[in-house]
């Protein structure tokens, strides 16, 4: 209880940054993850490879690695300069795009083909179909995929705290260097992890007990 009460001002900065992390990422990875999973049911070919070449790619990279080419290799390669902040956040938010973008691919798929087929007949373009009858319809089956994936982010944040980004983990790693009892240290981080992943697991329940309500 002591290195809590002690150094409640490092554990507070953690958990507001871990917090902020994940939620920055995670609307980043929605919002690419969607324009990614429409891209993988575009009637255009090369839109469609873009996509499925993206996916593969990232699912299929250790995120440490990307970690590791978001500080070292993007900065030399585009001459941009970056704060630590916003490489975790790119590299979390580039990383978890492929498995949101599978997650709504998949609940596309489970809408009747027949209904955008019946959109199309009515004059709707592809995006108008997308936007206005399919993705509402899949959304019910996208949320509990889409909860297991932005806890996994949550978890995954802990990788941004070995690269001078500020939040739970690295509060743990400078403390334990300070020599403090190291199960303490990890059982407020664990604690702090907790709170905001059952934060994200109760929000989406909520989401899908409205979307179970609007049936």
């Amino acid at each position: 209880m002591n290195v809590l009460l002690d150094h409640l001002p490092e554990f507070r900065d953690g958990f507001v940054g871990t917090l902020l992390l994940t939620l920055a990422s995670a609307a980043f990875a929605l919002v690419l993850g969607v324009l990614l999973a429409a891209f993988r049911v575009s009637p255009v070919p090369p839109l469609r490879w873009f996509g499925t070449v993206w996916v593969t790619l990232f699912r299929n990279t250790p995120l440490t690695l990307l970690f590791l080419v978001m500080w070292f290799v993007v900065p030399q390669i585009f001459d941009v300069g970056m704060s630590p902040w916003v490489k975790g956040l790119m590299a979390l938010g580039l990383y978890t795009s492929s498995f949101v973008c599978e997650a709504v691919r998949s609940g596309i798929n489970t809408v009747p083909f027949g209904q955008a087929e019946a959109a199309r007949s009515l004059g709707m373009t592809f995006g108008q179909t997308l936007r206005m009858i399919v993705l509402p319809q899949a959304t019910r089956t996208v949320i509990p995929p889409l909860s297991s994936i932005m806890i996994a982010l949550t978890k995954n944040s802990a990788i941004a705290g070995a690269f001078s980004v500020t939040e739970l983990f690295g509060v743990q790693k400078l403390l334990s260097d300070q020599g403090f009892a190291i199960a303490w240290i990890f059982l407020w981080v664990a604690l702090a992890y907790l709170v905001i992943t059952f934060a994200i697991s109760g929000l989406f329940r909520l989401l899908e007990s409205r979307l179970e309500v609007a049936r």
